[in-house]
């Protein structure tokens, strides 16, 4: 995608020219303290338990997935669900398991993963389990893939996946109940990621400093970016300013709801439905344009979560309180029923325990993966 029409898929989305520009730069609530946020939504989960007799019951959701998807799961494990149908759309990947001891070793083995699965430089790397974008790089050369190989933890999983070029990113949710012949998409999140078009004078840190929005998110974005905050850029030339698209490193989301189409929505579900038992998804892709993506075209999933997936939108620096928590109470209360119809099956929810391990080593290996990009 040009800088023009990703410009342009920007001034579309908000109707105006420049993200600084927008009507408040960022919710009053956006970056309030976990605890306080969440303390709603805690609620609510405790007396959907209540209700159904589980506090673990999203585990179902998604039956092939571990722990429904809730934590823990396996980004490895989830794509390898997909079927030829979806496969066309999801952005090729190697698994690969870093060896016991650092003895130089996992470079080797990772190239040969990468060339039985066909993938050139560049990839993006990113740890199998984790979240929030938590390790994820791009790599570019033998070097720089061995340098993350032996920052990573030992005997432990990664993904290695094709860098897909284009620049627009969605975060599109996925919702279809146990016998219902098709799903809807209940969530568009379109996502921008820290961005500044150099005049040939100020530095990446003035440019930050005069637009709104940046300046609003700067302690997100500059103690990551080092040097390049005091680099000057040439006159037109856009820098972006972090890779993962990433509400927690600064990245603006936007509320696409009005892109969905029954073109699009066709898509996902075909996509959807050809993972088993896929009933409760956040499926983030990046696309090529936003006509292509309301069309279903030109587009790549790089990640499919589980019940634990949240509704990106309600990060909207627009979003008014009371629509985020109807948006979070929507959800959750949707996967309590989705597993609630799939106990009828016979199955059972993941144990409590056995959950409350999965979070444990998830935040275990999350603090010890290398800095992400």
């Amino acid at each position: 995608m040009s800088e023009t029409t990703l410009h342009t898929n920007i001034r579309s989305v908000f109707g105006r020219d420049d993200l600084s520009k927008v009507k408040r730069p960022v919710s009053f609530f956006e970056f309030w303290p976990g605890w306080l946020f969440y303390t709603p939504v805690i609620a609510f989960w405790i007396l959907k338990s209540i209700r159904y007799g589980s506090i673990t019951l999203p585990t179902l959701a998604n039956p092939h997935i571990d722990a429904g998807g809730l934590c823990g799961e396996s980004k490895n494990g989830i794509l390898a669900l997909a079927g030829p149908t979806a496969r066309r759309w999801i952005a090729n990947f190697a698994a690969v398991t870093t060896s016991g001891h650092n003895d130089g070793n996992d470079l080797a083995l990772a190239r040969t993963a990468m060339d039985e699965a066909g993938l050139h430089y560049p990839v993006v790397a990113k740890p199998d389990m984790s979240c929030n974008g938590v390790g994820v790089r791009i790599i570019r050369t033998d070097a720089q893939l061995a340098a993350y190989l032996a920052a990573f933890p030992r005997a432990t999983a990664l993904q290695l996946q094709d860098y897909v070029p284009y620049d627009g990113e969605a975060g599109i949710f996925y919702i279809r109940h146990p016998g219902e012949a098709t799903g809807r998409i209940t969530s568009v999140t379109l996502k921008f990621p820290p961005t500044v078009i150099g005049d040939g004078a100020s530095t990446v840190r003035q440019l930050v400093a005069a637009d709104a929005r940046l300046n609003a998110v700067s302690n997100l974005i500059l103690p990551k970016i080092g040097a390049k905050a005091d680099s000057v850029p040439r006159p037109g030339e856009t820098v972006r300013l972090v890779f993962v698209g990433n509400h927690c490193r600064g990245s603006t989301f936007k509320d696409g709801q009005d892109i969905v189409t029954p073109a699009l929505t066709a898509r996902i579900d075909e996509i959807a439905k050809d993972l088993p038992d896929l009933h409760f998804s956040r499926i983030d892709l990046r696309y090529e344009s936003l006509e292509d993506l309301r069309a279903g075209h030109n587009f790549k999933v790089i990640e499919l979560n589980g019940s634990g997936s949240e509704a990106t939108h309600i990060w909207d620096p627009q979003m008014t309180i009371a629509r985020a928590y109807a948006a979070q109470f929507f959800h959750y209360g949707e996967s309590f029923r989705i597993g609630a119809a799939i106990r009828k099956r016979g199955l059972r929810p993941l144990g409590t325990f056995k959950l409350l391990a999965l979070w444990q080593q998830q935040k275990k290996l999350m603090a010890a993966y290398p800095a992400n990009e």
